[in-house]
């Protein structure tokens, strides 16, 4: 699974603390040892037949669950099935059906049956029920926003703009929500599942479609197959209007399900997938394990993505046109990330939640793999380097292991450790064992434990096998151990000796042992050493020099997931960034002199060397830093951000470049950006208006309308918001609503862009607006997960509605004959409202 992550919900990070607990089945309970779930029954085949109730939102299913005693004889089958109603339950023999008594209560079955059955010895019950995913009462949390298992969205067809879709999401256990099951991630089953849908939807789920029939009525039913074992998370059902596009890797199909307004993008957004699954494949020296490839979205998805085995779900932000995707495809990270989870997560699955770890930080580390790959070592250390720093610059201290046993709701493992900080630790065991004993140790840990569930542990006996290394060390301090280290250093250059002695401090309560990589100037030049640090607060080390260093540079690889404090100058940053060619380096050597900018020429000189740097993020950051209302950096740049803005490969870099010469405030850079109000980039169109905005605000009412802000990213949202509601745009209103939705938590770190958050919140609360009213109140929903318990976060919300709800009703009072279109959105309120009670 690819968490959604609301970053504008998370700039008030005083109120989304990353380490409140999240709102689950378990929270306020004392927490206890979680272990892994005791198997008593060892399922083995799950045949549906179900079909969909539209006007109820619910689903009228048959199930045949064949089964046997895991080792000891019983005579009982206790399956999950949250929410249901449950009709008839019967032992079947070859067709024929015997009743069973059973008993149905707190979403717990138990089936008496006919006998005591032996250890493989296999019987298969029979099961009518209704799926009432309404009815079930389990909560979301941060990382999986509702709890329900099965979705129908826009089930009526009211909303015009909302298409009609089913589909299911089983992660962590809510699959129980859509048929009888032992929800548990150490339970694997072959599939098979009928579905009757009206002829004008596709329908996806796991494995081959091997049949479809026309049914009287309008209806067709599909049958679905899947021949291998897998987990009963992962079962998925989708249905909906699609365009299928049809792709292949090898000999196995690659479809992408579609909505159709995206279709003739579709290869743009997903058409990397058959090169990832060759580059994975050959990566791991295992090939992709299953009959077929899918990828679908889902409208109102409660999460980022899920990788369901061989047919994954996207939310829908995956929908992307032209303007996006020639800036960057946001998703394409999640696309692989869902993809590689069909080794690790799919075909070989953790045991128990408390080791989610061998799925998700894997998958994590994916992305680094394949930006690696595909875009250079620059690319996937950039990726890697803003995922670990959320890790260590989350609002919360985290304490948590990344193997734990002892959470308050399985929820709460889907966390910054789990993802993030997983894949960083992931990065240093590989450039500790080396490529290929780390590549060898994970295709040993995929062929040992292929079809099964495993954990940590054996993660840790295929590592070593292969390395021929004792590995404890390394588990026991990132597994099963937490935190991270903090490190300061000081060196003294001893003369006589010609030799610096290098001190590594560590500040925090334990200590860690790791390889270190230390740059040492000498007369300008690096000289790189790897050392090993023991696990105690104080370590020296002695290097041969031949005066005071220029500079010492620690985690000179940037391999070392820890804090470091860094007292350098602007001069020796850029000696830094001139003499290195890790990314991490030159980006550290930026971000190092952010308040020398203006004031020192050294950083004006490591700006220039930014803008020309091959990798367009160190270009991008140094355009971002500069100022050119400066004279000194004006005479000193200008003439190269003017190129960069009109000719730069990359248009990201364009378009930072055009934010640069803004802050000019000159109207000879006028051409410029009225020639990027028409490019066909989001980025370069959103900061040439920005830019026509800052010189001559007089033009923008006319071209405002000239951008498509439908799923824009959210620098381009933030740079926008303030014009859109300024010149009231109207038909940009909705898609300024998910920055709007949060405006007294943006006032708090940004008190500029919350005024104007503020602003456009009680414009769209004052508007008839249905579309951008209940975008306000769908990105609420979703915010309330990641709110967990907090009292103050939720008060604040709630207060803020109940005011939106006032305008609503004096906007009703002050127009009575529009009471069709306002009172659904004072609805939308009052639903909201109740929700954040």
């Amino acid at each position: 699974m690819k968490k959604a992550i609301l970053s504008i919900a998370i700039l008030g990070g005083i109120f989304f603390s990353a380490n409140v607990s999240a709102q689950t089945e378990t929270s306020g309970r004392e927490k206890v040892y979680r272990a892994t779930h005791t198997k008593v029954t060892e399922l083995k085949h799950t045949k549906l037949k179900v079909n969909f109730d539209y006007q109820k939102e619910q689903m009228n299913g048959e199930e045949w669950l064949t089964a046997s005693p895991y080792f000891y004889p019983t005579n009982e089958l206790t399956l999950d099935a949250k929410g249901m109603l449950v009709h008839e339950v019967a032992l079947d023999i070859n067709g024929k059906r015997s009743p069973l008594k059973y008993e149905y209560k707190n979403d717990i079955l138990k089936i008496n049956l006919d006998k005591t059955y032996q250890k493989n010895q296999d019987y298969t019950v029979y099961i009518k029920y209704t799926s009432r995913p309404n009815e079930v009462k389990q909560q979301g949390s941060a990382a999986i926003n509702d709890a329900k298992g099965l979705y129908f969205i826009n089930a009526q067809g009211k909303d015009p703009d909302m298409p009609t879709q089913i589909w299911t999401q089983g992660e962590t256990e809510s699959s129980s929500a859509w048929f009888p099951t032992i929800d548990k991630p150490n339970q694997k089953s072959t599939q098979e599942i009928y579905m009757t849908v009206p002829d004008k939807y596709v329908t996806l789920s796991n494995g081959i479609m091997k049949d479809s029939q026309k049914e009287s009525n309008g209806l067709r039913t599909d049958h679905w197959v899947m021949d291998k074992r897998h987990s009963t998370y992962l079962f998925f059902m989708g249905v909906g209007e699609y365009a299928i596009v049809k792709d292949k890797w090898r000999n196995i199909p690659v479809d992408y399900y579609i909505e159709k307004a995206y279709e003739p993008y579709a290869k743009q957004i997903y058409g990397n997938t058959p090169e990832m699954i060759e580059f994975f494949s050959k990566k791991m020296g295992y090939d992709y394990p299953w009959a077929k490839y899918a990828q679908i979205s889902g409208r109102d998805y409660v999460s980022g993505a899920m990788e369901n085995t061989t047919a994954t779900l996207h939310g829908s932000d995956i929908l992307q046109k032209p303007g996006q995707l020639i800036d960057e495809n946001t998703w394409e990270d999640t696309i692989a990330h869902e993809l590689f989870h069909h080794w690790f997560g799919d075909l070989v699955t953790a045991e128990s939640w408390s080791n989610l770890t061998v799925n998700e930080s894997f998958a994590n580390y994916s992305e680094y793999l394949w930006n690696e790959y595909k875009y250079g070592k620059d690319q996937a250390d950039y990726h890697q380097l803003e995922d670990v720093n959320r890790y260590i610059h989350s609002p919360s201290d985290f304490k948590d292991d990344l193997v734990r046993f002892d959470y308050e709701s399985r929820e709460d493992v889907f966390d910054l450790v789990t993802y993030q900080k997983g894949g960083g630790i992931l990065h240093m065991l590989r450039n500790y064992l080396g490529d290929d004993a780390f590549f060898a140790g994970m295709n040993d840990y995929l062929k040992t434990n292929e079809y099964q569930n495993a954990e940590a542990h054996q993660l840790r006996l295929s590592f070593e096998k292969v390395s021929g290394k004792d590995l404890n060390w390394f588990f026991n301090q990132w597994y099963f151990g937490s935190g991270n280290p903090k490190l300061n250093y000081s060196s003294a250059f001893e003369p006589v000796k010609k030799q610096v002695t290098v001190t590594i401090n560590q500040t925090q309560e334990e200590p860690f042992e790791f390889p270190l990589a230390i740059d040492v100037y000498d007369n300008g030049k690096p000289k790189r050493y790897t050392v090993w640090v023991d696990a105690k607060a104080k370590n020296t080390f002695n290097f041969d020099v031949s005066k005071t260093p220029d500079l010492i540079n620690i985690n000179a690889d940037g391999v070392l997931l820890a804090e470091i404090t860094d007292t350098k100058t602007p001069e020796q940053y850029l000696m830094q960034f001139t003499n290195s060619k890790e990314f991490k380096n030159r980006y550290a050597a930026l971000n190092g002199i952010k308040d020398q900018v203006g004031k020192n020429p050294a950083a004006t000189k490591l700006l220039a060397a930014g803008i020309k740097d091959p990798y367009f993020r160190v270009r991008n950051k140094a355009l971002e830093l500069m100022d050119l209302s400066n004279p000194e950096q004006m005479k000193a740049l200008g003439a190269e951000v003017e190129k960069i803005a009109s000719n730069d490969p990359k248009t990201l870099t364009q378009a930072a470049a055009i934010n640069a010469l803004a802050k000019t405030k000159d109207k000879k850079y006028l051409p410029i950006f009225e020639k990027g109000v028409n490019a066909v980039s989001n980025a370069v169109r959103g900061n040439s208006l920005g830019a026509i905005a800052t010189i001559d605000p007089t033009k923008i009412g006319a071209l405002a309308d000239k951008i498509d802000l439908s799923g824009a990213s959210e620098n381009l949202l933030t740079q926008m918001l303030p014009i859109v509601v300024k010149n009231k745009v109207t038909s940009q209103m909705a898609n300024i609503a998910q920055i709007a939705a949060f405006y007294p938590f943006v006032k708090f770190q940004n008190p500029e862009l919350g005024k104007s958050a503020e602003e456009g919140f009680n414009w769209i609360m004052t508007s008839d607006n249905l579309k951008a009213t209940e975008s306000i109140t769908k990105m609420l929903s979703r915010a309330k997960g990641q709110m967990g318990d907090n009292a103050q976060a939720k008060m604040m919300i709630s207060q803020m509605l109940k005011d939106g709800l006032n305008k609503k009703m004096d906007l009703l009072k002050q127009n009575p004959q529009k009471a069709s279109s306002i009172n659904p959105q004072i609805d939308a309120i009052n639903k909201a409202i109740e929700d954040f009670k």
